[in-house]
């Protein structure tokens, strides 16, 4: 699997920043928050909005200092500690025990699959594998966010922490940015699902990189 955008980390990161408001409000989208884009960028630059629940204003708010984390760290070693840190900052204000791996079961809507409780040393051989594969960076990075979504790391907000995470290796190779348009949220939940019964990843990751991919070409 190629990568779609062959961008210097530096200019990935340019792109990030110009257009992070644009996928904080897709991440809090596909999280089911109907916040509309101007308000997210109220939101992002400290301006009240009504209309929302504070969870909704709160989820906002912390996926922007989780990005901002993760792009002023994009060279940072990404193992259990890095992305337990990610998970802190995405759930400071919204989820319960942020940051900590869970040690009971939890259940997924739509389906009946049960992730098992996270081992912790499991988790670090296969990050390891993960990362250290020879595949193209692009590969690698739906790999690991593909993974942690399964695995169901932390009590909520996986599929944030997944794609920021799949988001580090992206940035950190110049292979552009994962994110779901509206219009894919079905699709990309009905793969999900179908992911999450089977193990199969094939389908979602041809889906994602096919249409999840966002990246500009610079004139060098």
């Amino acid at each position: 699997m190629d990568s779609k955008y062959n961008m210097t980390q530096e200019e990935n990161i340019f792109l990030a920043k110009r257009n992070i408001v644009d996928y904080i409000w897709k991440s809090a989208n596909l999280e089911g928050i109907g916040i509309t884009y101007p308000d997210t960028q109220a939101v992002y630059n400290g301006m009240a909005v009504s209309g929302y629940t504070i969870e909704d204003i709160n989820t906002v708010n912390d996926l922007k200092h989780a990005w901002q984390f993760l792009l002023e760290h994009i060279n940072d070693q990404l193992d259990l500690e890095f992305i337990e840190k990610i998970h802190m900052l995405l759930g400071k204000f919204t989820i319960i025990n942020a940051g900590s791996i869970r040690i009971e079961e939890v259940r997924i809507g739509g389906t009946e699959y049960i992730p098992e409780i996270p081992d912790k040393e499991k988790i670090c051989n296969k990050i390891h594998e993960i990362t250290s594969s020879n595949a193209e960076p692009c590969s690698i990075a739906l790999d690991i966010m593909l993974y942690l979504m399964r695995l169901q790391l932390f009590y909520d907000g996986n599929k944030r922490l997944a794609m920021l995470i799949g988001n580090k290796i992206m940035i950190q190779y110049g292979g552009g940015i994962i994110t779901v348009s509206q219009k894919d949220i079905s699709v990309f939940y009905k793969l999900l699902i179908e992911f999450y019964e089977t193990n199969n990843k094939d389908k979602m990751k041809k889906f994602l990189y096919n249409n999840c991919i966002d990246g500009m070409k610079f004139n060098r």
